[in-house]
């Protein structure tokens, strides 16, 4: 009996012990060269599945490696970001004071890493609490019909860090 696409079997008697009648199914291949049916893959493609989830598997590690990488740039970039912010809102507090203060504007001038006078205190205190770690320092120029105030505030985020400078220029007139 054939069938397609399976082995044919040949009902045979066999003449190794005489007088016995057993019968005895051989196989017999339908063609000799015939591929391996879709049902019965070939040895040599046995646990092809397993490498490639195992491949699947290293791909989307370092996939999800770079993503916790670029998660952590944004979150130092961010950080940095609200400090220069900090540093831009106190510049603008310190010259919107200066501004009402006109008579007294030689009295704003700091160096970095002196002590702040008593125009200065209240403004560098509250600029200390925002940016720990700040250095001031404002200087003002008087020119002819107008003064030029520099505004400097430096801060570390990280120990081992670079040192952030944010300068804030700026003219009052006379």
């Amino acid at each position: 009996m054939k069938t397609p696409g399976r082995r044919a079997t040949e009902l045979t008697t066999s003449p190794a012990k005489p007088g016995a009648a057993w019968k005895a199914i051989k196989a017999v291949p339908k063609h000799a060269s015939a591929p391996p049916s879709p049902s019965h893959p070939a040895a040599r493609q046995s646990g092809i599945a397993l490498l490639e989830a195992l491949i699947a598997i290293v791909i989307l590690g370092i996939g999800l490696l770079g993503m916790i990488g670029l998660q952590a740039r944004a979150y130092a970039a961010l950080s940095d970001a609200s400090m220069r912010a900090e540093a831009t809102m106190a510049a603008e507090k310190l010259l919107g004071t200066m501004n009402t203060d006109i008579a007294n504007l030689a009295s704003y001038n700091l160096a970095e890493g002196a002590t702040p006078n008593s125009f200065l205190a209240p403004w560098a205190q509250e600029t200390r609490r925002a940016i720990p770690g700040a250095k001031l320092s404002v200087r003002v120029v008087d020119q002819t019909q107008q003064s030029q105030v520099n505004i400097g505030i430096s801060w570390q985020r990280k120990a081992a860090g670079e040192q952030n400078r944010h300068v804030v220029t700026a003219y009052i007139a006379n």
